[in-house]
């Protein structure tokens, strides 16, 4: 549990050296091509007003997500990493 605070927390100071908040922000994940999955990832994001693009593999095996959202602040965007973070088999890019 250490070692995930200690991930969130340096990927928090990095964004705020590398974004002006608020700002948009890119979300990019591959999941197994799954309705319910990417239903899943797009009702986490619904509050946030997300544009979403999907785009099948060659095979349709998996789907690659991209989520642009108009982020507040470092938190904000860490919330959203940590919460598609629960759901199973999310690679997240």
């Amino acid at each position: 549990m250490n070692e995930e605070k200690d991930f969130y927390e340096r990927l928090k100071n990095e964004l705020n050296k590398v974004e002006e908040f608020p700002t948009d922000f890119v979300y990019k994940f591959i999941i197994p091509t799954s309705n319910k999955t990417m239903a899943e990832i797009q009702q986490i994001f619904d509050e946030a007003r997300p544009q979403v693009a999907t785009r099948e593999s060659k095979k349709g095996k998996y789907t690659s997500i991209t989520v642009r959202i108009f982020a507040l602040d470092a938190d904000q965007v860490i919330f959203y990493y940590k919460k598609v973070g629960e759901i199973k088999g999310v690679i997240m890019l």
